[in-house]
């Protein structure tokens, strides 16, 4: 009876410890749901603090005392932040996607800013929008894009209240949760920077009162130091002499050695730089009240207890210039003072008075925010959170080897200007050197590799050649070669499709002959007219000219035409009464190389000759080659007297090309009115109406531009530039400016470009392609204003290498193709991108100095399309 006994009791003990244990467990999961209830619930708050167009090269930050304290002693500064499009709109479209510019296709402040295209595709995918969807409370208050018209909300803010169109203090128009409201000038009901800084801490209070475990996400997207520069009353005469904007590179001018804006603009005169002593005041004057904005926002932090669970993140959309190389102010060139930006960052965890030398970016903003909120970052963002960048060294288990060091990005890509417009071809189009001398562009065009082959490739047009004295030409092939290039029927044979007989009062009649392999030839076009003696100047391999009814006419030549023989068919050259017969002698000896390419022949046979004779000594041979007689070879005095010739023939056709232009222009001016052919234009429409209504639009702005310019009575304008002008009346807050007007062109729309820019243990460089074919190279550590071009001292692997480099960035998409890095630490990753394989089986040969050289830069790569 006592064994049942203890057994009985065993079974009551076991029974309720199951109890217990079943209890202990239940009671576990409620807890691990209530822990992460309030996991949730706790997570930080995020205040973004963003300003527009702040350097930080031109000591914008010194004037701001408040926000270094803040910031910088409370936090981590990263000393090489940078953007990687130094505009307003396309950085700032980075910054909500955490995408670069060819990725999200905002490239300037117009194209596809706050377009329908953006709204559809990108707009619903930004941070805000991930943020709101898991509970933050999320707010913007300030400017937006430049191009935000007002009409709607943008996705994932319960708080929206955006400025409609660009930066402005007073007089401006806010979207206020989709109505529209109008402020005046009147300090500080409207002062704007003040309005933000009130409307955003009204919010945060509201919402933790309201829904105190919710976290809140706000953007204070301030308009300073952006133009028109108006500062608080306060604050109207702080800093009378600044000059921290004074580099080194200010007023270094000219500067041959780089692109085409910087060698066509020259040094400042005293009214400008009068004028950038006081942009640079007025602009530290109009921080000052950012600066007072941020010691706001901490304040209420403190108050509302909500610092240590908040990260505030302070920095700028892109740099900006004043009088750097001679240009005026502004923004969107690749160097320092308009790509780097402040970047502050402070919260749990976050070391304080600490400087982070790794590279972050603009596009890092979204990732790091989504990061922060505890979300998973989508694949498709192409910047990093800098998160793993804050984590601070924890102690180390001493049997833990092999710890793995931190792998961050060395490279990044800036990149700047619209899309280059595709040719029916295929082939894109480059733009173009604006208003350079002419051996400028010469020599920057045979920097392009299809310039540098000979005329061997199959519709290849032009060879870039050395002559005798060192100068670089660009002469026509005239092989087969480029005969092999598809050409589209002209307008002739378009009429002559649509027309047999005239209407009444309009002559829309052609001859009846089948015109579809020929292309009416305006006479004296502007792009085809050579300059010559006698007008009709063709080297006849890749069409042939007739004259029909007074109209000019190209016939083109067929694909695969082989020349019959080598002989002159030009009537005006044909040697007097002789006929082919004695042409066929005569070939070598009389063939001028001047007159038409058409001929009477009875059996219609098009011919190509094997040779043109330039001048009475110097002839052009069938493989694209120069053979002059043997004596101006041996001869000095020959060689001068006969290049004086030359000379001498050039400056006369110049001058008969100035006086036909003359001519020309009249005859436009007098122009008679044509008949309108409505069927014919009708079809023309049809037929490319997208492309005819480009045009059209381009051609009424600059009729618009141009009128309103005119009733304005304003001469600032240059063609190719963007030009401002500044009056007495422009600022309207003081300090006034009162030494009258003046005009500045200082920019332009279509500087395009791509920059690979690499900092790291033993480089620090940035290596630039412009869409014209001219490239830069800056060795930063050596040169750290970038006064000197030295493209010109890098070997041709090492030019090769960097192109490689940058046309993969130029590609990339998502953070593991875009954020290249020297080597890999993370050897076998199967999800590594492509420049991880790349640097897996290619080290990187970083670019060796050597000592420059008087001689050109010569072929650059093979194969390369920039």
């Amino acid at each position: 009876m006592a064994a049942w006994g203890l057994w009985a009791g065993l079974l009551v003990l076991l029974a309720s410890l199951s109890l217990v244990d079943g209890s202990v467990f239940l009671s576990n999961q409620r807890l691990k749901g209530r822990f992460q209830r309030d996991r949730r619930n706790i997570r930080p708050n995020i205040i973004l603090i963003l300003t527009d167009d702040q350097d930080i090269e031109l000591g914008s930050m010194q004037a701001m005392n408040k926000t270094r304290r803040i910031m910088e002693q409370g936090g981590t500064h990263f000393s090489n932040a940078f953007v990687t499009t130094p505009m307003c709109c396309p950085s700032r479209s980075s910054m909500l996607t955490g995408k670069y510019v060819h990725n999200h296709n905002t490239y300037t402040n117009n194209e596809n800013c706050s377009s329908p295209s953006w709204q559809a595709q990108h707009e619903p995918r930004t941070f805000a929008v991930y943020l709101n969807n898991t509970g933050y409370r999320t707010g913007f208050f300030g400017k937006y894009l430049n191009e935000y018209n007002g009409t709607y909300i943008p996705p994932g803010w319960k708080e929206w209240v955006g400025l409609v169109k660009n930066s402005r203090f007073y007089n401006y128009t806010l979207c206020r949760n989709g109505i529209r409201e109008k402020h005046g000038f009147q300090y500080p009901k409207d002062y704007l920077t003040d309005l933000i800084t009130n409307n955003s801490i009204n919010y945060f209070r509201t919402s933790k009162k309201l829904y105190p475990h919710r976290p809140v996400m706000m953007v204070l997207s301030h308009a300073a130091p952006h133009g028109p520069e108006d500062s608080a009353p306060q604050y109207s005469e702080a800093f009378p002499n600044a000059s921290q904007h004074i580099t080194p590179s200010y007023n270094y001018a000219p500067n041959p050695d780089k692109h085409w804006i910087m060698r066509y603009t020259g040094p400042m005169k005293p009214i400008h730089m009068e004028f950038t002593n006081m942009l640079q005041r007025k602009r530290l004057q109009t921080l000052l009240s950012v600066d007072d904005s941020v010691e706001k926002v901490y304040n209420m932090l403190v108050e509302t207890g909500e610092l240590e669970n908040t990260y505030v993140i302070y920095t700028a959309d892109h740099g900006y210039h004043i009088g750097q190389f001679g240009l005026v102010k502004g923004k969107s060139m690749p160097y320092e003072f308009d790509i780097r930006v402040p970047f502050y960052i402070r919260g749990p965890n976050v070391e304080g008075a600490a400087i982070n030398p790794h590279i972050v970016l603009n596009i890092d903003l979204a990732p790091t925010i989504l990061d922060i909120a505890g979300l998973d970052i989508p694949p498709d963002m192409d910047g990093k959170s800098v998160l793993k960048l804050l984590d601070t060294e924890r102690p180390v288990n001493r049997l833990q080897f092999n710890k793995k060091g931190k792998v961050w990005r060395d490279s990044f890509l800036v990149e700047r200007g619209k899309l280059l417009h595709k040719r029916p071809d295929g082939k894109e189009v480059t733009q173009e050197e604006n208003f350079l001398p002419k051996y400028q562009r010469v020599k920057d065009l045979c920097q392009r590799a299809e310039y540098q082959t000979p005329c061997e490739q199959l519709g290849q047009k032009w060879q870039c050649v050395e002559d005798q004295t060192g100068k670089l030409r660009l002469h026509k092939c005239k092989g087969m070669a480029s005969l092999s290039v598809a050409r589209k029927p002209g307008l002739a044979s378009m009429k002559a499709q649509l027309y047999g007989q005239s209407s009444d009062g309009c002559d829309c009649d052609v001859p009846d002959l089948r015109m579809s392999p020929f292309k009416k030839k305006k006479l004296l076009s502007k792009k085809k007219f050579k300059a010559s003696k006698n007008y009709p100047r063709n080297r006849s391999s890749r069409s042939v000219s007739v004259e029909l009814n007074g109209e000019v006419f190209t016939v083109d030549l067929e694909d695969g035409y082989q020349p019959i023989t080598p002989r002159n068919l030009s009537r005006r050259h044909s040697f007097g009464e002789e006929g082919e017969d004695g042409l066929e002698g005569q070939e070598d000896d009389d063939f001028s190389g001047m007159g038409g390419t058409s001929s009477p022949s009875t059996n219609n046979d098009l011919l190509v000759p094997s040779s043109i004779k330039v001048t009475h000594r110097c002839s052009i041979l069938a493989n694209d080659t120069v053979k002059c007689d043997v004596g101006l070879y041996k001869s000095l005095q020959a060689w001068k007297d006969h290049k004086l010739h030359i000379d001498h023939e050039i400056e006369t056709l110049q001058t008969k090309i100035k006086n036909l232009r003359e001519v020309r222009g009249h005859l436009k001016r007098a122009r008679p009115e044509e008949c309108d052919c409505n069927r014919f234009r009708k079809v023309v429409q049809e037929k490319d109406k997208k492309q005819w209504l480009l045009k059209e639009q381009k051609r009424r702005k600059k009729l618009r531009k141009l009128l309103k310019r005119l009733r304005n009575n304003d001469t600032c304008s240059m063609p190719g530039l963007t030009c401002f002008t500044h009056d007495n009346q422009h600022w309207q807050t003081a300090p006034f400016w009162t030494m009258g007007p003046f005009c500045a062109c200082t920019s332009a729309n279509n500087n395009t470009y791509w920059c690979l820019r690499t900092i790291n243990e033993t480089h620090n460089f940035l290596f630039c392609e412009f869409a014209t074919g001219f490239l830069e190279y800056f060795d930063i550590n050596t040169d750290p204003y970038q006064l000197l071009n030295a493209v010109n001292t890098l070997d041709r692997h090492v030019l090769n290498q960097l192109h490689i480099q940058l046309m993969e960035l130029r590609g990339c998409k998502g953070h593991r193709q875009c954020n290249p890095r020297t080597r890999n630490l993370e050897i076998g990753d199967k999800e590594g991108g492509s420049f991880d394989e790349y640097r897996q089986y290619h080290r990187r040969k970083w670019p060796k100095m050597k000592k420059p050289t008087s001689k050109s830069l010569g072929q650059i790569w093979e194969g390369w399309e920039g």
